[in-house]
């Protein structure tokens, strides 16, 4: 890891020598950068890894013999380094990446279209704010098992936890026959941490999940394709008037703002822009399922940078919700926790393992139908 005093090393990886360049003088000029190595595939990404022990290694996806997906899995197994994508942002290029950051690679930024040394200048500032958070970063090594099965061509879904469920909340419980809805919030390391919580939903879970990723507008419908195969839960990008249903994962879509009406409807704000800098932004979702499910509600705050989800957690704790942070030593980021914690709005601070557990008690509870003559 990078301290103050030192500039950060950067191993470039990437097959094209004409964009090894253009990023090596991205990075070299910047003073607080020093690139120390570039490696022209996987293999050798995965060897200068080990070798150069570089404090963050900006990689590409599609390289011939082994391409940036399975150098990943290598590094992220083996010898874990902070790994920034930098790749396509075609479709397919975008399943690739969001595989890699499944796998335990920090984050990504999309080439543009064409490629070239102008076009790349046009992110260069998102380039290097991701590096230097990059740097910062302790990083988690990727269970084994995980990478294999994302490598794997066709995958198969988990099998259901044996433990099973009630189908939906029992009629005459009190409740008005609504169901708990879950919140989960995520940024920075968002991918492989739901990736590890996804698996213990299954297809007829009593509740209503919603999954506000930070992620950018071309990602989001791919992804919920991919977290689908993880997962006995349905899994769909959300979509504008449609109502909240239990045994259905949704993921908010990227560039876009989630809200639940009164009735229970979701409500996609496209032309809002940022909201306290995040989009989508957590919070907004959070209230509105808080005003709408009150006491039925469960907000979990995962790994991420900033303080999205703090006010939403405190609707969601003031309504009789609740919430769950994910702790510091299972995190990518602390932040998002961090400051949900500080705020006072958290009920249990968890690992990662013990986030769907803990959810699932608490939905099977509020499910459980209420004794005769009991009020």
């Amino acid at each position: 890891m990078a301290t103050p005093s030192k500039k950060i090393r950067i191993l470039v990886v990437d097959d094209s020598p004409f964009m090894c360049k253009v990023l090596e003088n991205i990075y070299n000029g910047d003073q607080q950068m020093q690139v120390v190595g570039s490696a022209k595939d996987g293999r050798q990404a995965v060897s200068m890894a080990e070798s150069l022990k570089p404090d963050v290694i900006s990689m590409d996806i599609n390289m011939p013999h082994v391409d940036g997906l399975q150098a990943t899995a290598e590094i992220m197994t083996r010898n874990p380094r902070p790994i920034v994508i930098v790749s396509s942002e075609s479709r397919e290029g975008a399943a690739s990446t969001l595989r890699a950051l499944e796998l335990g690679a920090i984050e990504f930024v999309a080439k543009p279209s064409s490629g070239v040394d102008l076009d790349m200048q046009s992110v260069k500032e998102d380039l290097l704010r991701k590096v230097r958070m990059a740097a910062k970063v302790r990083v988690v090594r990727t269970a084994s098992r995980l990478a294999s099965t994302i490598q794997a061509k066709g995958s198969t879904k988990p099998a259901a936890p044996a433990a099973p469920v009630s189908p939906r909340p029992a009629a005459g419980t009190g409740l008005d026959q609504r169901f708990p809805v879950v919140v989960l919030a995520a940024s920075t390391g968002g991918p492989a941490t739901v990736m590890r919580i996804a698996p213990g939903f299954t297809r007829d879970f009593p509740a209503a999940v919603i999954l506000v990723q930070h992620m950018p507008a071309t990602f989001t419908t791919q992804y919920a394709a991919q977290l689908a195969e993880f997962t006995e839960i349905r899994v769909k990008e959300a979509e504008a008037t449609e109502s909240l249903q239990p045994g259905t994962l949704y993921i908010c879509p990227g560039g876009q703002h989630l809200r639940v009406t009164p009735t229970g409807r979701i409500q996609l704000d496209g032309t809002s822009g940022r909201i306290n800098g995040y989009l989508p932004n957590i919070d907004v979702t959070m209230e509105s399922v808080a005003a709408y499910a009150g006491a039925l509600s469960i907000g979990a705050v995962l790994t991420g940078m900033g303080n999205d989800g703090t006010n939403g957690v405190k609707a969601i704790k003031s309504a009789g919700g609740l919430v769950l942070a994910q702790d510091e030593a299972t995190c990518v980021i602390f932040g998002m926790p961090a400051e949900a914690i500080k705020a006072g709005a958290v009920d249990q601070v968890l690992g990662i393992d013990d986030i769907y557990p803990a959810i699932e008690k608490r939905v099977v509870g509020l499910c459980r139908p209420t004794p005769a003559g009991v009020r």
